[in-house]
């Protein structure tokens, strides 16, 4: 019966032609900013790249987290997620021009320094060029392999119906989250936290993945609504059902903030100078702006927002609430990786560069959605507790 009430509509050619537009100007301005100045384009470009893999990676864990948990409520919405997690497969691809500059971006990677540095010599076991690319190519298989497993049983459900199809993914789940804990934390490791070699936090591993979750939370919030909106999804779906949206994303917003305060104040407390130094660096110059405006940002502004409990179902201050935490997450990346740049270290100078690659990821995301949809049901119509999610009341 449920079935019955969801027919299959194309998306609109002009959101594929919005992708493809973004995509074109920023990749063209992009390599334009890498002839300019190469450094700058690379650090930008790593901004970009980390922020596709929290869309792409967290998406992945959401889809893992709902058939782990047996939810209900996000049934009806696990297509969109399954759509924004094909995004995982192309981060090898994205990976390319990183990994061919790995010594402007990494200390380590130059033998010059690690030979005249004892700290980096005693990491170097862990810390060299080969055994990380080894490391991103691994990561990244790992996330993909899931991925392709869990979205094409889901699909294939589609056509037969299988209940044992839900009960595969459950356990390609329950084997994938632990896989995610330690390769989403390893990569924060290595791309952001190496970034300052001398620098170590145990808990940087949550932050990131705090921010990962929310970014595809947020993602699949924007998603969602307007396709909930215009009638692609199911008939009976209504604002309740947009209620989880809103109190993940409540929930993950408290989880950050409580995750940058414990890294914060731990290290304020130790008050060790091999750990001071990187939140001293992000609070010389303009950088203290930076810090105080992340906290109003990233936690203030979209805890007010969706304190309320008609909030959380509110379809334009969720909307507004996704794109804000969306832009607050790529803020945060910026705000960890940019103060590495030599010549910011004392404080930001502005550059076009560092708005380019943004525009081109989002690009990627919505062509590689729309290409996702086109040829698939924007609802998992297979799936044994689809009705149950659709039947879902507060």
């Amino acid at each position: 019966m449920s079935q019955n009430k969801y027919l299959k509509k194309e998306l609109p050619a002009s959101l594929n032609r919005i992708g493809w537009m973004l995509l074109i100007i920023g990749a063209a301005l992009g390599l334009l900013g890498f002839y300019v100045d190469h450094s700058r384009a690379v650090f930008s470009y790593l901004v970009a790249y980390m922020f596709l893999v929290s869309l792409g990676v967290g998406s992945v864990f959401l889809l893992a987290l709902e058939y782990v948990a047996g939810a209900d409520w996000s049934v009806p919405f696990r297509r969109i997620i399954e759509f924004t997690g094909f995004i995982t497969p192309f981060l090898l691809i994205l990976a390319i021009p990183l990994l061919f500059n790995l010594e402007e971006l990494f200390q380590w990677a130059q033998p010059q320094i690690v030979a005249k540095d004892e700290i980096l010599t005693g990491k170097s076991p862990y810390l060299n060029t080969e055994f990380f690319i080894i490391r991103v190519i691994v990561f990244i298989l790992i996330w993909s392999a899931f991925y392709f497993l869990m979205s094409r049983n889901s699909l294939k459900q589609d056509l037969n119906g299988d209940q044992k199809l839900t009960r595969i993914n459950i356990k390609l789940s329950a084997i994938f989250i632990p896989l995610f804990a330690l390769t989403i934390s390893f990569t924060s490791f290595d791309w952001m936290m190496s970034l300052e070699p001398h620098w170590f936090s145990t808990i940087f591993g949550v932050y990131f993945f705090s921010g990962t979750v929310i970014a595809a939370l947020a993602g699949a919030t924007i998603f969602a609504i307007p396709l909930k909106e215009k009638g692609y999804l199911h008939s009976d779906l209504n604002n309740e059902h947009l209620f989880s949206f809103g109190a993940l994303l409540f929930a993950f917003v408290n989880f950050w903030a409580y995750i940058a305060f414990s890294q914060y104040l731990l290290i304020w407390y130790a008050d060790l100078p091999e750990e001071t130094t990187w939140f001293l660096t992000r609070w010389q110059g303009s950088w203290a702006y930076f810090s105080i405006l992340l906290i109003v940002i990233h936690f203030l502004v979209p805890y007010i927002i969706l304190l309320s409990q008609p909030a959380k179902m509110n379809p334009k201050r969720l909307k507004f609430s996704a794109v804000w935490l969306l832009f607050a997450h790529l803020f945060d990346l910026f705000w960890l990786i940019m103060p590495s740049v030599q010549s910011m270290e004392h404080g930001y100078i502005f550059s076009w560069i560092d708005l380019v690659f943004p525009i081109a990821a989002v690009g990627i995301v919505i062509i590689l959605f729309t290409l996702k949809a086109k040829n698939n049901n924007l609802i998992p119509v297979g799936d044994p507790k689809l009705q149950k999610g659709l039947n879902f009341h507060l």
